[in-house]
């Protein structure tokens, strides 16, 4: 019975956002821009791949949940529908100003009215993924991981509950309470959340730089009141040196600049003790399966991601060496890569 639950759950988010993806992408403009040449994908979508690879992350899921890893998703439920056709209407809402910006190639406004502002750094003041004020608005900071779980068609969760996978193998057979984890970049906290649903005594911090987004991730994480969320930067983090045991970043490494790359990875050695593990959860890059290689050329057609381009043959190993790591793991969901780096 909690099988068929599980699937008919997942079927049915899957499906919400797919017909929500499928109208934003009916409202759009198409890839092609004016006075541009036609996109051409260097590699074609292998679309068989494509869904074999969707519903492969979604029985890893489905087992990882049925072996104890951690608990079944709670986001599907009759209470939270009059949320969801809100949260649905606000999406498509914002579509119209998406399309403009990506058609007009602006992902600056926020840029326009934080110039002055030498809280964040100029790489954040942009409209990632075009959405309205980028990252820093209470409406961004609600809309935000709709507009993600539209994006991949209601696969983000199940493609980040395979980062909390990895979690599970640092803490087993330690006591929760004596763990201290960072959740690096933790945005809205949705992923936090699902964290301390499996680890409830867990040692728990978030970091992320925007407030907004910090502010909802509080509210998200608040029955846990021992979990603090922080505010600042990823690659000058206000921790103290060998302070955490596990660090787990997902999708902030496509989002950064190069330079800010490999400041992160010193910081997250400097913050780490000596054994612990960095979790990196973060887009495919081109190879790791070459099957999807045609789909990842699409998103910085569709969406303002400005660093994507140079990540997807971008090589980690050597600054994640060169900071003290290891590669102990690698394993794919989907569109996601998950790899566990050790620190030495």
């Amino acid at each position: 019975m909690s099988r068929a639950r599980y699937v008919g759950a997942q079927g049915l988010r899957s499906a919400w956002y797919g017909a929500q993806y499928a109208i934003a992408k009916r409202r759009s403009a198409g890839f092609n821009r004016p006075g541009e040449p036609p996109f051409k994908p260097t590699n074609p979508v292998d679309t068989k791949e494509l869904r074999a690879s969707f519903f492969r992350l979604f029985a890893q899921d489905r087992a990882n949940i049925e072996a104890g890893l951690y608990p079944a998703p709670a986001d599907v439920r009759v209470a939270d529908l009059g949320k969801a056709v809100k949260r649905a209407g606000h999406f498509l809402k914002d579509i119209a100003d998406v399309d403009r910006r990506r058609v007009a190639r602006d992902g600056a406004e926020v840029r326009e009215t934080l110039e002055s502002s030498n809280r964040y750094p100029a790489y954040y003041r942009q409209n990632f993924h075009y959405q309205t004020d980028g990252w820093l608005s209470d409406e961004s900071a609600q809309l935000y991981d709709h507009q993600v779980e539209a994006l991949f068609t209601g696969a983000a969760d199940a493609m980040r509950r395979q980062a909390l996978a990895q979690i599970v193998a640092e803490v087993k057979g330690r006591d929760q309470r004596e763990v201290a984890l960072l959740d690096l970049a933790c945005g809205t906290g949705r992923f936090l959340r699902e964290t301390m649903r499996a680890f409830p005594r867990l040692k728990a911090t978030g970091l992320d730089l925007s407030p907004n987004y910090a502010e909802r991730a509080r509210q998200l994480v608040a029955p846990w009141p021992h979990v603090e969320i922080v505010e600042g930067l990823a690659e000058a983090m206000p921790l103290e040196d060998a302070s955490q045991d596990v660090i787990v970043s997902v999708y902030l490494f496509h989002e950064l600049p190069e330079k800010t790359r490999k400041a992160v990875m010193q910081e997250a050695a400097r913050v780490l003790k000596p054994g612990g593990a960095f979790i990196i959860a973060d887009s495919l890059q081109f190879g790791d399966n070459e099957g999807l290689d045609g789909i990842l050329e699409y998103f910085p057609e569709g969406f303002h991601e400005p660093y994507y381009k140079a990540y997807l043959g971008w090589d980690f190993t050597p600054p994640m060496q060169e900071a003290g790591f290891t590669l102990e793991h690698s394993e794919n969901a989907f569109l996601t890569k998950v790899n566990v780096w050790r620190r030495a």
